[in-house]
């Protein structure tokens, strides 16, 4: 019986299982309102969070004699492979939703964008460099993790894990040569760091965009008809006859999701700076969503497929990235440390709010579509869409998405490097 029992349950704890499964439960919390305010679909990072924090202590079990493993360096790596299909997805499908607006319709509005991506990432790298000045047991690359897990930037984190790897290799060659030297753990810091700041980094910002309307009173409605009536854009349709290959859109979706790849491979050798995946595609949803066929083939897909793609994308992403954050959680924990996070996470938003509405006089969901883009939070633009009710906000995401990439991937650079 208990042979039999081992069998299910290795069976029933499969990789596949697991993914569901806190997907299943995640909506389920999701679901849950309390005074109009849910988690939504980040409740599947927070399901995918405590996954992460349980399997930290309880790795595997033993049942009559046979291990069943709960989490492992390969499963780790799968984690990691779902959360990057889960970007490409998610990413691409915004492009290609603004895709067909984003170039037509650059104006002043759009330089606001490209600024409030400077700057929000400016606020952050500014807080983190002021806690390792006052804090001098906390090191820069803690902070960079703290910086990027606040602001949930993977590109960032894999940037200053980069620098942090250099350092520490150069650390150990010098441990080598004189056994007096202790080797340094900057990237297991970055690590840490990240996973520390990411769990408030995500429900922070997801929660902000959901509070500040309710905050404002503001009537949605007349948001969104307004919003709609001043972001209203021509659209031309394609020229001669097209042909679509297939009635779903998918060669369209993957040639961005590849075009994406080609691009976000693409180094600035000075700077060693990549767009990556996740940059890469969304320019690529934007390039294909704008031109709309290739050659005499049609590119152009349904609002349904693209916001099932999306969704499915942020859902994947956050399990994805949920499970190893929350692992990674445990390590180094400190209170003092999450509490820098949050002030990373917070400052940069509520700074960068009070900036768009106030200077660059942008409305509600655009300034909220461009925090989320100056952020970097894939979530709370999953959250604002559902709570403005129109995917168009996702063309401020789209705007300041890039600049605030370029920002963080830099900034963890200069931090650790410097600091």
């Amino acid at each position: 019986m208990t042979a039999y029992l081992a069998g299910v349950c290795s069976s029933a704890l499969s990789f596949i299982f697991i993914v569901f499964a806190i997907g299943t439960l995640g909506y389920l919390v999701g679901g849950i309102k309390v005074k109009g305010i849910e988690l939504g679909t980040a409740g599947v990072l927070l399901i995918a969070l405590l996954y992460g924090v349980l399997v930290h202590f309880f790795p595997n079990f033993d049942i009559s004699g046979k291990t069943i493993t709960l989490f492992s360096d390969k499963i780790k790596g799968n984690f990691g492979i779902v959360s990057n299909i889960g970007t490409a997805l998610f990413v691409t499908a915004v492009g290609l939703i603004a895709g067909p607006k984003f170039f037509r319709s650059f104006n002043k509005s759009t330089l606001a964008y490209i600024l409030l991506g400077f700057i929000i990432i400016a606020l952050g790298a500014g807080t983190a460099v002021l806690f390792t000045v006052l804090d001098k047991n906390m090191s820069a690359s803690m902070a960079v993790g703290l910086l990027t897990g606040g602001l949930t930037s993977t590109p960032g984190f894999s940037a200053g894990k980069e620098v942090a790897t250099l350092l520490d290799e150069a650390s150990k060659a010098k441990a080598a040569a004189d056994p007096s030297i202790i080797p340094t753990t900057f990237e297991a810091d970055v690590t840490a760091g990240y996973g520390i700041a990411y769990t408030f980094g995500v429900l922070g910002v997801v929660l902000f965009v959901q509070l500040v309307p309710k905050i404002l009173r503001v009537n949605m409605k007349d948001e969104i008809s307004n919003f709609h009536a001043a972001n209203q854009i021509a659209i031309p349709e394609p020229k001669g006859k097209l042909t679509a290959i297939e009635p779903f859109g998918f060669f369209a979706f993957f040639l961005a999701i590849m075009l994406g790849c080609l691009i976000g491979a693409v180094k600035i050798p000075v700077i060693n700076f990549s767009l990556g995946n996740s940059g890469g595609c969304l320019i690529g949803g934007l390039l294909v969503g704008h031109f709309a066929h290739l050659g005499k083939i049609d590119c152009r897909i349904k609002k349904e497929t693209l916001n099932f793609m999306r969704e499915l994308g942020l859902v994947l992403f956050l399990i994805g990235a949920g499970v190893p954050g929350g692992v990674n959680f445990i390590d180094k924990f400190r209170w003092t440390y999450f509490v820098y996070g949050a002030v990373m996470t917070t400052v940069p938003m509520i700074v960068g709010y009070v900036i768009a509405r106030y200077v660059f006089k942008l409305s509600l969901l655009n300034n909220l579509g461009s925090i989320t883009g100056g952020m970097t939070s894939t979530p709370a633009l999953g959250t604002l869409i559902a709570t403005a009710g129109t995917d168009e906000v996702s063309a401020a995401y789209a705007a300041t998405y890039p600049f605030a990439l370029v920002s963080i991937v830099l900034a963890s650079k200069i931090i650790i490097m410097l600091f």
